[in-house]
């Protein structure tokens, strides 16, 4: 998907292709999508890196004092969606913010995954390569386009229609994802009702996390044409699977894949177990960055075969971290633990600072975990010394703020007003009256 543009590539392909908007897009501190809409008259302004935007509108960004910032557009992001409106194609561009003085702002996540991918460098790695997979919900949607509770199916892990009425929808992002240059590696029915997966081919990290951005907005785009709507919140509905975003991962010396050790009775090079043994480490502390929303500790229970042990194995999928069986190129870890409302440059880059962590300090891993953790009492736990991940967000900012190593990572901007947010948002959770209080205690007291 990788193309290298020119600014002169993109002001012909503009007009031969009838463009007549473009939209540049960055992502603020919670992973939402911002951009600021151009017509083709100001396509070379942009290209030049002169257009402004207010960055005191952007949640996180900055006061009103120090508002102006600037959009410098990745020419390799440049991508021509696949719907015509009535006045031609929009295209995008996704952008780098900059500060007045010319300098990155620190508070751009894709900044911050940037500054980390940086550090790597600087320890002989060229890349880090990520493969995610985003999970969602279709729910029908009513006459207004809002979202009901109602699913659009009754279908099961791997099923096909009729059972799962989703897929036409699925069908129709895939073909349109592919239609954007996506390779899409699988795509099935989930295990709960009304939810969906999608895998695409593993790129480099800055590019998986563009693409995760650029996937979420197709996902919703074509599921509105469908009369649905998808949501990648992590748990919509109680009893059921949440919704994930595994990630897989691995670090490269040129062709070489750093994680794989052919004399390694497991096949991994102490690189990788280090890398792993610094994802152990700190996943305690960087849930509030994978998972940072209230609800994403409704889907971290035990039951529902979401990760909530920090633990590892190459054979069952119950602890944190997996190693799939794959070997040779495809060596990698499995992170399981992170949900799709995760910014995904954030996410990207403390899990990278935290590999990195484990390789400059020479971490020791643990044991693999080869018995299904879900079964195990208190004490068994206990034994093995497994903790598990945070229970609230609540708990997952107390952990991020003791935590050096992913507070660096992120910066001091983004730490700050990360959690300055976070802690708003648990607070306002918990003074709230929930339906279940209600129903608990109205008639009981």
């Amino acid at each position: 998907m990788k193309r290298n543009y020119t600014k002169e590539d993109i002001l012909r392909i503009a007009e031969e292709e009838n463009v007549r908007y473009i939209r540049l897009q960055f992502t603020d501190l919670f992973g939402i999508i911002k951009n600021v809409e151009i017509p083709l008259s100001q396509l070379p302004k942009a290209l030049d890196n002169k257009i402004m935007f207010d960055g005191s509108s952007i949640e996180g960004f900055v006061r009103i004092e120090e508002s102006d910032m600037y959009l410098y557009p990745d020419l390799n992001t440049w991508l021509i969606f696949p719907w015509e409106t009535e006045y031609g194609k929009v295209a995008r561009l996704i952008c780098d913010v900059y500060l007045p003085d010319g300098t990155p702002f620190p508070g751009d996540p894709r900044g911050a995954l940037k500054r980390v991918l940086k550090e790597a460098n600087e320890l002989g790695f060229t890349a880090m390569n990520v493969g995610p997979e985003p999970e969602f919900f279709l729910f029908k949607a009513d006459p207004s386009g809002n979202p009901t509770m109602e699913l659009n199916d009754q279908g099961g892990y791997f099923d096909l229609a009729p059972t799962d009425l989703g897929e036409n929808c699925r069908r129709d992002i895939v073909l349109t994802l592919e239609q954007m240059g996506y390779e899409i590696e699988a795509s099935h029915h989930e295990v709960a009702p009304g939810q969906h997966e999608i895998d695409f081919k593993y790129a480099n990290a800055v590019e998986t996390a563009d693409n995760i951005q650029t996937f979420k907005l197709v996902v919703k785009n074509i599921a509105r044409k469908h009369g649905l709507h998808a949501t990648f919140m992590p748990k919509p509905l109680y009893g059921v699977n949440g919704s994930g975003m595994h990630c897989h991962q691995s670090l490269f010396r040129g062709n070489e894949n750093a994680f794989y050790d052919e004399n390694d009775e497991l096949g991994l090079s102490e690189t990788a177990k280090q890398y792993l043994a610094g994802i152990l480490k700190h996943a305690y502390s960087f849930a509030a960055i994978t998972n940072p929303t209230v609800n994403s500790y409704k889907r971290l229970v035990p039951g529902y075969e979401a990760p909530c042990y920090i633990a590892w194995s190459g054979k069952n999928r119950s602890p944190l971290v997996r190693v799939p069986a794959s070997r040779g190129l495809s060596t990698r870890i499995e992170l399981r633990n992170p949900d799709p409302s995760a910014n995904p440059y954030l996410a990207l880059a403390v899990m990278l600072a935290a590999g990195l962590d484990g390789i400059k300090n020479k971490l020791t891993l643990s044991e693999p975990v080869n018995s299904n953790i879900y079964k195990m009492n208190e004490q068994e736990l206990e034994d093995l010394n497994i903790k598990s991940l945070p229970s609230s967000l609540e708990e997952a900012l107390d952990a991020l703020e003791q935590n050096e190593v992913i507070k660096a990572a992120l910066g001091e901007h983004i730490t700050t007003h990360f959690i300055a947010a976070k802690r708003l948002e648990w607070d306002e959770f918990r003074i709230s009256v929930h339906p279940w209080e209600r129903e608990r205690y109205i008639t009981l007291y």
